[in-house]
């Protein structure tokens, strides 16, 4: 099947840096809202003054135009700072993640190594507790310039011109959910098109607020949010994402306060808010001004909506708000957008007839409607032979139009691989029913029992609100064994608070696998909280989990706190240490 969405139209600006200069006397700015709902406002005017001096302190540095800019900076005025001022210095921003899990710094500094490496930066931006945990990446990677802190970057403003339209805007590195994470070329025509799509979908007026906790590194929360309150432009409120995990409250009560209109979200915020938020938290809160409440990142679980739009009902929210959407880094955000309004109910299939010949037959699983494409994009679903698959028939989901990367940075193998023809291929299944896009899941994480090939939240989805275990935090994991074939495997986090032993857990999750999908899993084990491996955005690794599993090495986090933060900084200044004496001495 082949679904194409609506024509594009002309974008209002030719890059977002002309939109961005064009924000500079407008009355909205982005207000960062801490832990402690202290807030901070800065209209677009002083974000484009901030940037322009950091723009000049990058080109006192040595960045020219073309360069590109590793930004490893948390939710705040900082990020905005520098990468707004990688524009305007002509230089190419690479923003990427910085530190959250402090039992895990090692391994963050490796990953941030290669990324960094990766990107070809030449130059690290970052501040604070994040620069004094850095060294060792930036030492391991060994850009041109080393590392900078922000605060330290002031200067006169480079006269640069506007980029062209085809030129490298972002290079953006995807979530790394079945692979390890690789860098995204983004043009500047590709973030217009995507924006105007958005915009077209949206239809922002002066009355809409956007309010988001997503990380500033990942596209739904830069390219979504940030970039699409410039473009318009209008008011955008920022809670950081360590800030929403400890009080999830947060994103609502910001929402409440300032009017909040759109907020984007992935399923598991939702269904976290659902079970975590009291009702003390929101007392005198009102939900009603919310509009759009967008649901992507992640397989839209259409029973974590419905439990979000019940437990908040009374609060004012209107779950016509609720509305589903599917897109990928490569496609610099969506590529579709469900109606607002549209009833919630996914379409009930039965998943082992899906997985053996491909087809929809009535049963008890639930995939949720992700939409038609948006402006400008095309979608086709193709069976295994490359011919389109029919109505409700499974298959790859191929995606075409302007927001499409030009390709994965300096990796023309792996370009080719993805983009044939023009067509992006996603790497999900999906089908296509009553003329919407339906997402099964990830061909990289298919498990294959008895010759069928089962989605792993089939399995996952089991374990919802199972007693003991974290919801959310399990994963399904096809493990080839001598003489018996591929067979299904369960990891599952137990719960902080759990009081049962893990031999009753390990028991109570396999029946309920079995109860709802019929298939008896080789193993069930269960792990200490913290334990799978997850993206820099938070969704699982199954297959690094599936790696860690066959190696051994599947092991929690050492535990973190202010001894593994200070000893990380030491390392990091002994690697900077050894590096200048190893220059000294060359």
């Amino acid at each position: 099947m082949r679904l194409t969405g609506p024509p594009l139209p002309a974008p209002r600006h030719p890059t977002l840096v002309h939109a961005l200069r064009s924000a500079r006397g407008h009355r909205s700015g982005v207000t960062f809202v801490d832990l402690a709902e202290r807030e901070r406002r800065l209209p677009w005017g002083e974000v484009l003054a901030r940037a322009e001096r950091v723009a000049g302190g990058l080109a006192g540095r040595g960045i020219v135009p073309g360069d590109r800019v590793a930004i490893v900076l948390r939710t705040g005025p900082e990020f905005l700072d520098a990468f707004f001022g990688a524009w305007l210095s002509g230089a190419v921003p690479v923003p990427l993640y910085p530190p959250v899990r402090l039992g895990r710094l090692d391994e963050y500094a490796r990953s941030t190594a290669r990324m960094i490496a990766r990107s070809g930066a030449r130059l690290v931006v970052s501040t604070g507790t994040v620069r004094r945990v850095l060294g060792e990446a930036v030492v391991a990677a060994g850009p041109e310039l080393g590392d900078a802190d922000v605060a330290d970057l002031d200067g006169e403003p480079p006269a640069q011109p506007e980029p062209a339209a085809g030129d490298l805007a972002l290079v953006q590195f995807s979530s790394g959910s079945t692979v390890d994470p690789k860098p995204v070329a983004i043009r500047h025509a590709a973030i217009t098109a995507q924006i105007t799509a958005l915009e077209r979908e949206v239809d922002p007026g002066d009355r809409d607020v956007m309010v988001s906790w997503l990380p500033l590194y990942h596209d739904m929360g830069l390219v979504g949010a940030l970039l699409g309150a410039v473009w318009w432009p209008g008011p955008l409120t920022l809670v950081a994402p360590e800030h929403f995990l400890a009080r999830p409250a947060l994103w609502l009560r910001a929402i409440s306060r300032h009017r909040g209109t759109l907020s984007p979200a992935p399923s598991f915020a939702y269904a976290y808010c659902a079970e975590r938020v009291r009702d003390a938290d929101l007392a005198g809160c009102s939900l009603a001004s919310w509009r759009f409440a967008l649901d992507g990142a992640e397989p839209v679980s259409g029973g974590a909506l419905r439990r979000f739009a019940a437990r908040f009902a009374p609060h004012g929210f209107d779950p016509a708000s609720l509305v589903p959407v599917y897109g990928l880094s490569e496609a610099t955000l969506a590529v579709t957008f469900s109606r607002r309004g549209a009833p919630l109910e996914g379409r009930l299939v039965d998943p082992v007839a899906l997985a053996r010949d491909a087809r929809l037959a009535p049963g008890g699983r639930e995939i949720v409607p992700v939409g038609r494409p948006v402006a400008g994009v095309e979608v086709e679903v193709r069976d295994a032979s490359g011919d389109l698959a029919g109505e409700g028939r499974l298959g790859r989901i191929l995606v075409r139009g302007p927001s499409v990367m030009a390709g994965y940075l300096e990796d023309p193998e792996a370009t080719g691989r993805a983009v044939v023809g023009g067509w992006l291929d996603t790497g999900d299944l999906g089908f296509v029913a009553d003329g919407a896009l339906h997402v099964h899941g990830r061909s990289k994480d298919l498990v294959i029992v008895r010759g069928a090939n089962h989605a792993p939240d089939e399995f996952e989805d089991a374990l919802a609100g199972l007693p003991g275990l974290r919801p959310g935090c399990a994963v399904a994991l096809g493990v080839e064994s001598d003489g018996e074939g591929e067979g299904l495997v369960v990891l599952a986090e137990r719960a902080r608070d759990a009081a049962q032993d893990d031999a009753i857990l390990a028991a109570a999750a396999r029946e309920a696998v079995i109860e709802r999908t019929g298939i008896a899993p080789r193993e069930v084990r269960i792990l200490a909280p913290g334990t799978l491996p997850r993206t820099s955005s938070g969704k699982l690794r199954r297959r690094e989990a599936l790696r860690r599993f066959e190696s051994g090495t599947l092991a929690p986090p050492a535990r973190g706190g202010l001894l593994a933060l200070a000893l990380a900084a030491a390392r990091s200044e002994l690697a900077r240490l050894r590096a200048v004496r190893r220059k000294e001495g060359a």
